[in-house]
């Protein structure tokens, strides 16, 4: 066997970092715990996901996930394609792994990645059951940041009806501004989700916002040929003259 030839347990390079992560990152239970017994760096950096307890995390492999938090993993260690393990829980909607890092203080509004926090990921990608879990473990709603600025946002690009419904209950501002279209209501009207543009105008969204890709939810309507979209935003006051684009 290699590590009873003097093989380094923590050699760094190549695809995976180092073994720990390579082991992690597909499953292999009986390694990962080889490697930790000969002294193998739990928290040791680098590769596609920043580090083994990502790597377990993004992969869904929880029993690795316990072990290596059970042996020390920082919970909380930001780097690699998630930015941190929650994240990448929360992303690929493996909601026993969400509770178990919560329940190891994973810390629920840690910033990073490309939606910039667990619960714009888990709300873009459409995973109600995780949004409920983060929410209550007090993920800030309004939480700024990412590629849709917040998460009502997110899950109103997405079509997510039911998600958006429950961050506007738990305190969502329809009219919060930022990310790639300025607002919730361009959003959802980019994409034609005529349920969602209703819900969200009913909550007082402002029809006339400007900001974002089309500058306006009428252009984004329109621009998408999203007919019944349009006629919804004209009825509720949207300026027919307004520029965007």
């Amino acid at each position: 066997m290699l590590l009873d030839r003097g093989a380094n347990v923590n050699a760094q390079g190549g695809r995976y970092a180092n073994a720990l992560y390579a082991a992690s990152a597909h499953g292999h239970d009986e390694i990962v715990q080889m490697l930790l017994d000969r002294g193998a760096n739990v928290n040791a950096q680098g590769g596609e996901y920043g580090n083994a307890l990502q790597a377990a995390s993004a992969e869904g492999n929880d029993e690795i996930v316990q072990m290596l938090l059970d042996r020390g993993a920082d919970v909380n260690a930001q780097g690699g394609r998630y930015a941190n393990a929650l994240y990448a829980a929360s992303a690929e909607d493996l909601d026993g792994i969400v509770q178990v890092l919560l329940n190891k203080g994973a810390d629920v509004n840690a910033p990073g990645g490309y939606y910039g926090n667990a619960l714009q990921a888990a709300s873009a990608r459409g995973h109600d059951k995780i949004v409920q879990v983060l929410l209550d473990k007090d993920a800030d709603v309004n939480a700024p940041g990412g590629y849709y600025g917040n998460a009502l946002q997110a899950a109103s690009a997405g079509g997510h009806d039911e998600i958006v419904q429950l961050l506007l209950d738990r305190g969502a501002d329809v009219n919060d501004q930022g990310g790639e279209y300025g607002n919730a209501l361009q959003a959802a009207s980019a994409g034609g989700h005529d349920e969602i543009v209703q819900v969200l105008l009913d909550k007082g969204a402002d029809v006339t916002a400007q900001g974002g890709r089309y500058d306006n939810a009428l252009y984004a309507a329109s621009a998408g040929g999203h007919d019944k979209t349009v006629q919804v935003l004209l009825e509720r006051g949207a300026d027919v003259n307004a520029q965007g684009g």
